[in-house]
C-alpha cells in the first residue's frame, strides 16, 4: 500500500531557526522535541506524508507531516497513491512500530522492517480524516497542557532559587550539579542520539554494559553463544592500554573495524568492537554517563583517592570523551588540572584508557584537547570551538550542540582525530581545520576546485594530510589522491610528518623514489595517497607515457584529487595548465598561508592566472594570523631591525660584509639574546634560533666566524652569565643546497663536508655528502624534538645557518627566534620566514623573535605591508609593539606598582581589596617586564635607573602568589564594579628561573623507564641516559639537596630494575615521596611539640615569604598541658607559644620549603 524510503543528509548549519521566504520548508529529523521540527530550509522532499525514525532513542516514533516538508537520512518516510497519507494512518502506525525495533546495538527500524508490518485501518476516507481531525484536536490540548505543565515548573523553580535558597545559594545558581544535568538533557533530546545511563556508576557495570554490547553486535560471529568469562577476560587484557596514543593506534581499525581476537578452542573468534563506517546508525550505541566512580587502586605504588567524574560519553560501551565541569565562579582551567591530577593517579586505566578526548568548562568557557600523558599535557594546547566564520563558540550547551552531538562526536574521534607516529601523541583537529576539511569534502562532491587560506603555523601539513585522506574515504569516484609537493621541499617535514600521522592509518601514504615507481603506483589499482614531486609528475607525462599506449590511456583518464602545500609557488601558473590539460578528469585543492592576491601577483605570463584564486578557483576556507593569534592557534611577532641607522642606500651590500659587522650581528645572537633563547628556562629547555643570510659563501662565512668566537680566537667574548646555564652554548650546524652543477659547487661541497664533521663529532653520527638528505633529515628531527631523546641537552643544538632552507614548510615549535642580516623579501616570503618562530611551545615563548640587521627603515615598510596582507589589512593583533612603546610603557606599569604598593613588605598588611588592586598592577608590570627583557636593548644593569631590583620583583612576585592563594572566589562577597578583573589563569612571564627544571628531569627519567613502544634501547644507551639524568640531579642537589635526594633513590631503584616503574606516571612517584617526607617532618615535630597535626600540615603546605597563614589556629589546638607532662624541664606557657611559632618556621624553611620549591 505505502512505498517506502528515507531523507537524506543535511548538516544542521545549513537549516535556519527561523521560518522565512528564503527557508520556507520546515526539516523533520529523530528527535521529539518540537515535534522533530530542527529547523527550515530552502527545499522540500515530500508532500504529505508520514514518517518515522529509523535510528536511536526514538527509533520507530511514526508522524504524519502536513504540506512540503525535508527530512534527513534518520527519517523513513512512507509514500503511496492509493491511501492519502493522514494522522489517522500515522496514529495506527505509531501504536503498533515499537515492536518492531530492534534493540541490538542502536536501536533501529529499518526499511525492510517497516515494509512487512501491516495494519488494519478503516477502509472509508471520510471516517479517517474524522479520526485524523480527532487526533489533531487532541494533540493541540496536549500541547497546551504541556505549557502550562512548563510554566508551573519554571514558576516552582524560581519560587526555590529566589525564596527559599539563601544568598549563597543565588549568587552560585548554575551549579556544577545543574551545570551537568543541563549538558546531559542537551545530549539526550534531539538530534544528538544520545542515550543516558543512569544505572552505570563503577568499573564493573561498564565492563558488563561493554560485554553485553560486545555480544550483541558480534551474534554472528559468537555462533549465537555468549563469551565465557575466560574469553571476556581475553578481551579485557586487549583494551589495557599503556598509553592514549596505544588506545588510538588500535581504534584506528582494520578497514574501519575495531577489533578485539577472542581463542575459543581451536578457533579464533575476530570481534567487532567499534565500525567506524556505521557512524550515527548501523552497530554503533551512544551512551552518556555521570558521577561514574573511579576508586582508588590499592596495588598501585602512587596514593590516590576516590574520585568521581563528571561526565563521560560512551561509543559502543567504550569511554571516548571525558568531560569536567566547573561552576562559573571558577576558570575552566580547573577542570584541566584535575585531569592532569586524575592521569596522574592512574584513573584513567582499564576501560578508562581508551579515552581520546576531554572537555573542560565552566559553563560560559568551554575548551577541548587530546588525551596525553600527565606530563605530556599543556595548557598552550588547550582549544576552544569556532563556527566556520571563525566565531568563537564558548557556551558548554552550544558547543555540544556544535562537537558532542552525534554524527559529529563520533567523527571526532573517528575522522578528526591523528596519530603522530614520531611524537608518540594523539592530535585532534583545531576547529578551523575541520571547516577546512569538510569544505573541501563539500567542494568536491560538487566537481569544485578551490583553495584554502590557512596562516602559517596553524597546522596546514596536518590539515592537508587529512583533507586528502578524507577525499580518498568520502569520495568513491575518486580513484587517487596526489599530495603535490616541490623539489625543494623534499628535505623539508612533509614526507616523514605525513608518514607519521599515516603510519596506523586506512590509507597508505607512498612517496615515490622515482618516476617509474611514480608511473607504477598510478598505474595500480589500489587507492591510496601519494606523495611526490611536480618535477616527477611533469617528466612522466612529458617524456615517459607515450600517447595510444595502455598506460598513457589507464592514466590520463584516472579521476584524481591533487592537494597542492605551499600552493602560492609549488605550481606555478603554466605547470598548472600543463598538467591540467593532461589530466582532465582532475580536482585541484591548495593550501598557503600566503596567497597571491592583486598585490603580489605572479609575473605576467599571457593569459595565464596571476592570484591563487584565478588558478585554484573560489578560496574554500580562511584563517588568517589575526584570527590565529586571538585563538592562541599561533604568537605573535616581536621585530628589532637592527642595522645600521641613516644610510643613504640601504641596499647597498658591501655594507654587511665586514668582519665587524658579522661580529655585531653574532654578539647580539650570543650575548644579548638570552631571552630569546629562552635561557630563563634552563639547561635542556631553551628555544633555537635560525640565522639566514643572503648567499651560501656567506652562510659559509659566518659558519667559519663562529667557530673562532667559540674557540676564543676573536675579539668577541661570550658572556660569563650565558656560560653559566649553558657551557657548551652555542651548538649550531649549517644547511644549504650542494647542487652539482652550481657555481663553485666544489668549494660548496667541501665546506659542507667539514661542517657534517663537526655535526658527527659533536652528535655521534656518520654523515658525508653521499648521506645530505639523511643528514638534513636528522637536523629536522633534532630541531623539532618530538623524539624523547632529542629532548635531552646532549642532543640539541641552539642555532642553524640557513640561506633559504628552512624558511618555509618547516614545523619545529622549539624554534624561537629567526635572525636575519639579507635584505628584506617579497611579502609571502617573509611571512613565510617569520612563521618558523611563532609556533606554541610553554609559557615562556610568548612570541616569535625576529631581528634583522640589514635596512631597518625599508625592512620595516616591507614588515608592515606583509602583515597587512595576510592579517585583513591590521598590523595590531601580530605585530607586538617595539620598544621605543614598550619601554615608556613599562616604567609607567612600575610606577602603577608602586602607587599600589610602594615595597613589597606593605603587601601582607593591605585589605583584601588593595590586595586585588595589587594584584592587577603586578600582572600588568610583569607582562611589560617580560617583554622588556626579550629585546637585545635590554641589560640587568638598566634595572638600576628603573628603580628595581631583580630581587625585589622576585619579592613582589612571592606575594602575588600568596595573594592569588588568597583570593579564591566567595560566593557571599557581592561584587564590587570598582575593583580591577585579575586574570585568573595569568602565568608569571618575567621570572628567570636559570636553575635546574625540576619537570625537566623528571620527564628525562619518565622516558628512560617508559621509552617509545618501537624504541630499542641498548643497555650502553640506558646506561647513557641515566648518567646524564644523575648530573642533572648533582646541579639539583647544589640548590635543592632534599629533592635531589629523593630521585638519587630514585634514580638508584631503576638503576637495580628496570621493570619496577615501566608505564607508570614518574612526576606522580615524586610528588608521593615528596609528601611522604613532609608528612613525616610534620608528625615528627607534632609529636615532640604536641600541636595539631592537620594546623601543622595546613601550614606547611601554604607557607610563603615567611608568614605562617594560621599562627592563632596552631597556637590555640597546640596542647601545652600534654607538653609540659612529657617534659622533665618544661619551659613556661608564656615561651612554649612563642617557641612553638619560630621552630615551625625553621623547620617549614629548612625542611618542608625546599621540598614544595620545584
Amino acid at each position: 500500500m505505502f512505498m517506502v524510503t528515507r531523507g537524506y543528509v543535511l548538516p544542521a548549519t545549513d537549516t535556519s531557526e527561523e521560518l522565512s521566504d528564503e527557508m520556507p520548508y520546515p526539516v523533520y529529523s529523530s528527535q521529539t522535541k518540537d515535534n522533530g521540527l530542527m529547523g527550515y530550509y530552502s527545499d522540500y522532499l515530500y508532500e504529505d506524508a508520514i514518517t518515522w525514525t529509523t535510528d536511536g532513542a526514538n527509533a520507530g516514533t511514526v508522524n504524519f507531516r502536513d504540506g512540503k516538508f525535508y527530512c534527513t537520512n534518520v527519517c523513513g518516510v512512507l509514500l503511496s497513491d492509493k491511501v492519502e497519507a493522514s494522522k489517522a494512518v500515522a496514529e495506527v502506525l505509531n501504536n503498533v512500530a515499537k515492536r518492531y525495533v530492534s534493540y541490538v546495538g542502536n536501536p533501529k527500524l529499518m526499511n525492510n522492517v517497516m515494509a512487512d508490518i501491516q495494519i488494519t485501518i478503516p477502509t472509508s476516507r471520510e471516517e479517517r480524516a474524522r479520526i485524523s481531525s480527532y487526533f489533531s484536536t487532541l494533540d493541540h490540548l496536549i500541547t497546551l497542557h504541556q505549557h502550562k505543565q512548563n510554566c508551573y515548573e519554571k514558576a516552582l523553580i524560581y519560587v526555590k532559587i529566589c525564596i527559599f535558597t539563601s544568598k549563597k545559594e543565588i549568587i552560585m545558581a548554575e551549579l556544577e550539579a545543574i551545570i551537568e544535568q543541563k549538558l546531559i538533557e542537551q545530549l539526550i533530546y534531539g538530534e544528538s542520539q544520545w542515550t543516558y545511563r543512569s544505572d552505570l556508576k563503577t568499573e564493573e557495570d561498564l565492563w558488563n554494559n561493554f560485554r553485553y554490547i560486545l555480544e550483541q553486535n558480534n551474534k554472528d560471529r559468537l555462533n549465537g553463544e555468549q563469551l565465557s568469562d575466560t574469553e571476556f577476560d581475553q578481551v579485557k587484557n586487549q583494551l589495557q592500554f599503556s598509553s592514549f596514543y596505544k588506545a588510538g593506534e588500535w581504534l584506528v581499525g582494520e578497514n574501519g573495524k575495531v577489533m578485539v581476537h577472542v581463542q575459543r578452542d581451536t578457533e579464533k573468534l575476530h570481534l567487532v568492537v567499534m565500525n567506524h563506517e556505521h557512524i550515527a546508525g548501523g552497530s554503533s550505541v551512544y551512551e552518556v554517563i555521570n558521577q561514574y566512580r573511579a576508586l582508588a587502586d590499592d596495588d598501585m605504588p602512587v596514593k590516590s583517592q576516590d574520585r568521581r567524574f563528571d561526565v563521560t560519553l560512551m561509543i559502543n560501551g567504550l569511554p571516548m570523551i571525558h568531560i569536567e565541569l566547573k561552576n562559573k565562579q571558577h576558570s575552566y582551567m580547573d577542570g584541566f588540572w584535575q585531569i592532569k591530577k586524575y592521569i596522574s593517579e592512574g584513573k584513567f586505566t582499564g576501560i578508562f584508557s581508551a579515552v581520546q578526548m576531554f572537555v573542560i568548562s565552566n559553563g560560559v568557557d568551554t575548551k577541548y584537547f587530546s588525551a596525553v600523558s600527565d606530563t605530556d599535557l599543556n595548557p598552550k594546547f588547550v582549544s576552544g570551538w569556532l563556527d566556520r566564520e571563525n566565531n568563537p563558540v564558548t557556551d558548554y550547551l552550544e558547543f555540544a550542540k556544535s562537537v558532542l552531538r552525534i554524527p559529529e562526536a563520533h567523527e571526532m574521534i573517528a575522522r578528526y582525530t591523528v596519530l603522530d607516529e614520531a611524537a608518540k601523541k594523539l592530535i585532534l583537529l583545531r576547529p578551523y581545520q575541520i571547516h577546512a576539511i569538510e569544505s573541501i569534502r563539500d567542494a568536491s562532491k560538487i566537481g569544485k576546485s578551490g583553495f584554502v587560506w590557512h596562516t602559517t603555523g596553524s597546522g596546514k601539513t596536518l590539515t592537508s594530510y587529512k583533507a586528502t585522506r578524507n577525499l580518498l574515504m568520502d569520495i568513491p569516484s575518486i580513484d587517487k589522491a596526489i599530495f603535490l609537493i616541490d623539489r625543494k621541499d623534499l628535505d623539508a617535514q612533509t614526507t616523514m610528518a605525513f608518514q607519521a600521522y599515516a603510519n596506523n592509518d586506512l590509507i597508505d601514504v607512498d612517496e615515490t623514489d622515482n618516476v617509474s615507481d611514480l608511473k607504477k603506483k598510478l598505474k595500480s589499482d589500489d587507492r591510496q595517497v601519494i606523495v611526490t614531486t611536480i618535477q616527477k609528475l611533469q617528466r612522466l607525462i612529458t617524456k615517459r607515457l607515450q600517447e595510444g599506449t595502455s598506460d598513457y590511456n589507464k592514466i590520463k583518464n584516472l579521476r584524481i584529487a591533487f592537494v597542492v602545500d605551499e600552493c602560492h609557488r609549488a605550481v606555478t601558473p603554466a605547470t598548472k595548465r600543463e598538467l591540467e590539460r593532461f589530466f582532465g578528469n582532475s580536482l585541484w585543492y591548495g593550501f598557503t598561508g600566503t596567497p597571491r592576491f592583486a598585490e603580489n601577483p605572479y609575473p605576467q605570463m599571457g593569459d595565464l592566472p596571476r592570484t591563487t584564486e584565478e588558478l585554484y578557483g573560489k578560496r574554500l576556507h580562511k584563517y588568517t594570523i589575526q584570527n590565529a593569534i586571538h585563538d592562541n592557534a599561533v604568537l605573535g611577532f616581536q621585530v628589532e631591525h637592527n642595522g645600521p641607522k641613516n644610510m643613504p642606500d640601504e641596499t647597498d651590500s658591501s655594507v654587511y660584509e665586514s668582519e665587524t659587522h658579522m661580529l655585531g650581528v653574532l654578539d647580539v645572537i650570543l650575548n644579548k639574546s638570552f631571552h630569546k633563547l629562552g635561557f630563563q628556562n634552563g639547561k635542556g629547555q631553551t628555544y633555537e634560533g635560525l640565522l639566514t643570510t643572503s648567499s651560501i659563501q656567506m652562510a659559509q662565512k659566518y659558519y667559519a666566524l663562529l667557530k673562532k668566537v667559540k674557540n676564543g680566537e676573536t675579539t668577541l667574548q661570550i658572556d660569563e652569565k650565558i656560560r653559566q646555564v649553558l657551557p657548551d652554548f652555542p651548538k649550531f650546524a649549517i644547511t644549504y643546497s650542494v647542487t652539482e652543477n652550481e657555481e663553485g659547487s666544489h668549494v660548496n661541497q667541501q665546506k659542507m663536508q667539514e661542517s657534517l664533521d663537526d655535526y658527527n663529532e659533536m652528535f655521534g653520527t656518520k654523515y658525508d655528502l653521499a648521506q645530505i638528505q639523511s643528514y638534513n633529515g636528522n637536523l629536522n628531527k633534532r630541531l623539532a624534538r618530538k623524539d624523547p631523546k632529542y629532548k635531552s641537552r646532549n642532543e640539541q643544538l641552539d642555532l642553524v645557518i640557513v640561506v633559504d632552507r628552512l624558511l618555509t614548510g618547516f614545523d619545529a615549535p622549539c624554534m624561537s627566534t629567526i635572525f636575519i642580516d639579507r635584505q628584506p623579501m617579497g611579502p609571502h616570503d617573509l611571512i613565510q620566514a617569520f612563521s618558523r618562530t611563532n609556533r606554541i611551545l610553554d609559557k615562556n615563548k610568548a612570541y616569535g623573535q625576529i631581528v634583522t640587521f640589514q635596512a631597518p627603515k625599508l625592512f620595516k615598510e616591507c614588515v608592515d605591508n606583509a602583515v597587512k596582507l595576510y592579517s585583513a589589512g591590521s598590523t595590531e593583533s601580530a605585530l607586538l609593539a617595539e620598544w621605543d612603546e614598550i619601554e615608556p610603557a613599562f616604567r609607567k606599569s612600575l610606577n602603577a606598582l608602586r602607587a599600589s604598593a610602594a615595597t613589597p613588605a606593605e603587601i601582607p598588611g593591605m585589605s583584601k581589596k588593595e590586595k586585588q588592586v595589587f594584584a592587577k598592577m603586578f600582572q600588568n608590570f610583569d607582562k611589560l617586564f617580560a617583554q622588556l627583557k626579550s629585546f637585545s636593548k635590554y641589560d640587568e644593569s638598566m634595572l638600576e635607573g628603573y628603580g628595581i631590583t631583580e630581587a625585589e620583583y622576585e619579592d613582589y612576585a612571592g606575594h602575588y602568589l600568596n595573594i592569588r592563594a588568597e583570593l579564591e572566589p566567595d560566593p557571599d562577597d557581592p561584587e564590587d564594579p570598582d575593583t580591577p578583573v585579575i586574570d585568573p589563569d595569568y602565568e608569571l612571564m618575567a621570572y628567570s628561573h636559570t636553575k635546574i627544571d625540576y619537570e625537566y628531569i623528571i620527564n628525562l627519567i619518565q622516558n628512560i623507564v617508559t621509552p617509545a613502544d618501537d624504541e630499542e634501547v641498548s643497555p650502553e644507551q640506558r646506561q647513557k641516559q641515566i648518567e646524564e639524568v644523575k648530573q642533572y640531579i648533582e646541579d639539583l642537589s647544589k640548590e635543592n639537596p632534599k629533592v635531589a635526594e629523593i630521585m638519587t633513590n630514585l634514580v638508584y631503584e631503576i638503576e637495580q630494575d628496570e621493570d619496577k616503574y615501566k608505564g607508570q606516571s614518574i612526576l606522580n612517584i615524586v610528588e608521593n615521596m615528596k609528601y611522604d617526607c613532609i608528612e613525616k617532618v610534620v608528625t615528627d615535630f607534632c609529636l615532640e611539640w604536641y600541636a595539631s597535626k592537620d594546623d601543622v600540615m595546613y601550614a606547611a603546605t601554604h607557607y610563603r615569604n615567611g608568614e605562617i597563614p594560621n599562627k592563632n589556629a596552631i597556637k590555640s589546638t597546640a596542647d601545652f598541658s600534654s607538653y609540659k607532662e612529657a617534659q622533665k624541664i618544661a619551659i613556661p606557657k608564656f615561651k612554649y607559644y612563642n617557641q612553638l611559632l619560630s621552630e615551625l618556621t625553621k623547620t617549614l624553611d629548612e625542611e618542608i620549603k625546599p621540598l614544595l620549591n620545584n
